[in-house]
């Protein structure tokens, strides 16, 4: 006789993770053991420091919270609704409960007997994992690094990697480099090349790497006559030299050599030319695959000669990016192979466009992109934010200069959005005049922005302070950047500006039980992944990177692991705020990709309960950034 009652809690389990994983026979064992309670509004389910129950909860109907007393101060950590269970790891543990389960609301609750669960879950690699990593993580402090690192795991680690996309493995460099002091002379590197059958020799001074020398060193500039074979080796030596960490992709690498011209990388022990030399990359040890891989996109991209051809190379960049998201490919790696492309695409419109004008530039100049592009966080096609910054000149000369930019801005703005980067609604492109200055009105305007600050000149310094050169005189880019570093060094009246404009966006969720979706207008019942889950963040690090004057790092997930490092006692919060970022990044390109738009706007209804879940995990990080960035900067009497 069928037991059909336990047929129907069967079936409500199957409907949720990590219930989903088990096939019909081991849901019925479990469901014929579960006891059914229906609870009132504020009963308590389990106190903290009881001891342990012999089942943990499943919610049925109703809604439940859970709180933590400390120092006579109860605080709620968290509340669960229908398809959640609480009350798990303590009995994994066997610890006695650390906090307080209270209902929310009349709520019809599943006992699961922990005795009959734990075996199944044991024996389920899956299940076993997804739990204990996913469901029991309500620690003391959720955000340690032990805890991220396991939940966020899915953004972080390779998952069955198919060979075609072996270009993301770590490079195999040489161990054993040639290498020689600078005070050889060329014919001793050139004997010593030549009787190693080698074409290149690296150049340290204490272990150190500082330049390098290769066979077409040796064919251009001494045999040709510029330099004889008794003078000094660093006469023709390359420096410096491009260092990347041993876990440089081979990705990377074909990209990096492509982008900077060269047939040489140096791995050294931190990925900077100041540690010592551990081997040798070159363009003959990477064998190039067939097909669209990065290596091949990037050929492609410095060979086109037309518009059209780009926009199809884009159409495969697009293709390449949803095989690494649906191949689980860690997004550091994706990201960085990702911008690399967009980067090179730019760069190759404007190469092409200098070539129409006819007329080189009057002066120096810098294409800035900006936003997401500028962060090297852009993955998808989203709009374009640029704009130029060129060599100050006299004052008489400024319109006509700024005409030229202007008019080659113009056509660069038009291709990329042939290639598919879409126009910028509030027209923050470099073929507007207000973003195409000197140097020096870049400066001016940048400190008018921190000196006199209002609503529009938050909204302003938050897209432009976060910029990054795409083709030109890095020069420029990199004194404009000191420049924002000095005026905001101290500069407290617009730090907590920027903090109340970083808070802007509450919580993203409202009532516990439900996502703040879009009220009105043409995404109504959406929820705005961009505006109320990334740009928190954003805003955040950008805060603190400016705060504590972090240098040449724009990238958020970057940001917030060097303030991880910076400060230790707020490590393990800096370290969850970088992992939320990228699931979020990660979640908003998926959802992207599976609807062919930008991402921003996600519908509820789409969503499994196991998206929902991981989302709201994030959100409690942004919540306990909010409170931190509140007291760090004062502002709750501000706000």
């Amino acid at each position: 006789m069928k037991n059909t009652i336990a047929e129907r809690i069967a079936d409500f389990l199957k409907r949720f993770p990590p219930f989903d994983l088990l096939k019909k026979v081991q849901l019925l064992e479990i469901a014929k053991q579960v006891s059914i309670k229906y609870l009132d509004k504020g009963q308590v389910i389990y106190n903290q420091n009881d001891a342990l129950h012999e089942h943990f909860y499943m919610i049925h109907k109703g809604a439940v919270s859970l709180s933590k007393t400390i120092d006579n101060t109860s605080e709620v950590i968290d509340k669960f609704d229908e398809g959640d269970i609480f009350g798990l790891r303590p009995l994994f543990a066997q610890e006695n409960y650390a906090i307080t389960s209270i209902t929310e609301e009349e709520c019809i609750l599943y006992s699961i007997p922990i005795a009959v669960f734990k075996p199944i879950a044991e024996k389920n690699k899956n299940i076993g994992k997804y739990l204990l990593e996913s469901f029991a993580s309500n620690t003391e402090n959720p955000f340690s690094k032990e805890h991220q690192l396991r939940f966020f795991s899915d953004t972080e680690v390779v998952i069955n990697q198919p060979d075609n996309l072996y270009e993301l493995q770590p490079v195999r460099y040489i161990k054993k480099v040639v290498t020689a002091k600078p005070k050889s002379k060329i014919k001793t590197i050139a004997k010593l090349m030549s009787s190693k059958n080698i074409s290149s020799i690296i150049i340290i001074e204490d272990d150190y790497p500082i330049g390098i020398v290769t066979d077409k060193d040796l064919r251009n500039k001494v045999a040709t006559g510029i330099h004889t074979i008794g003078e000094s080796v660093t006469n023709i030596m390359n420096s410096p030299v491009l260092c990347y960490p041993k876990n440089l992709t081979i990705a990377q690498a074909q990209i990096t050599m492509m982008k900077h011209k060269i047939g040489h990388l140096c791995i050294t022990e931190d990925g900077t030319p100041n540690s010592k030399l551990v081997g040798l990359v070159s363009d003959h040890d990477i064998t190039l695959m067939k097909g669209s891989n990065p290596s091949v996109l990037m050929k492609a991209i410095k060979r086109s000669n037309t518009t059209k051809d780009l926009k199809r190379i884009r159409e495969k960049i697009t293709v390449l990016l949803k095989g690494y998201i649906m191949q689980n490919i860690p997004l550091t790696h994706t990201s960085k192979i990702i911008f690399e492309l967009n980067d090179a695409t730019i760069k190759r419109v404007i190469e092409r466009c200098i070539e129409k004008m006819k007329e080189e530039p009057p002066v120096s100049f810098a294409w800035m992109s900006l936003g997401s592009q500028g962060r090297k966080e852009q993955l998808l096609q989203t709009d374009q934010d640029n704009a130029i910054v060129f060599e100050n000149v006299p004052e008489e000369e400024l319109e006509q200069v700024r005409a030229y930019f202007l008019k080659l801005a113009k056509k660069v703005n038009k291709r990329l959005n042939t290639i598919g980067f879409e126009f910028c609604n509030a027209d923050m492109m470099a073929k507007n005049p207000k973003w195409c200055l000197s140097l020096n009105e870049w400066k001016t305007q940048f400190s008018s922005w921190t000196t006199n600050t209002g609503n529009d000149e938050i909204l302003l310094a938050s897209i432009l302070f976060d910029f990054d050169i795409s083709y030109g005189n890095a020069a420029l880019t990199n004194e404009l950047s000191e420049h924002v570093l000095s005026i905001t060094k101290d500069n407290s009246l617009f730090l907590s500006k920027l903090g109340i404009s970083a808070l802007r966006s509450a919580s993203p969720l409202g009532f516990f039980r439900q996502f703040l979706v879009e009220s009105d207008g043409k995404h109504k019942d959406f929820f705005d992944l961009k505006k109320r889950a990334l740009m928190p963040l954003i805003d955040a690090g950008r805060l603190l990177a400016l705060t504590y004057q972090i240098k040449n790092i724009n990238n958020t997930a970057e940001r917030f692991e060097k303030l991880a490092e910076l400060f230790p006692v707020n490590k393990e919060l800096y370290l969850a705020c970088s992992y939320a970022f990228k699931a979020l990044l990660k979640f908003r390109t998926k959802h992207g990709l599976i609807n062919n738009d930008n991402g921003r706007f996600i519908e509820l209804e789409i969503m499994t309960k196991e998206e929902k879940m991981k989302l709201k995990r994030c959100f409690k990080t942004i919540a306990s950034l909010q409170e931190f960035i509140k007291v760090r900067f004062n502002l709750n009497t501000l706000m």
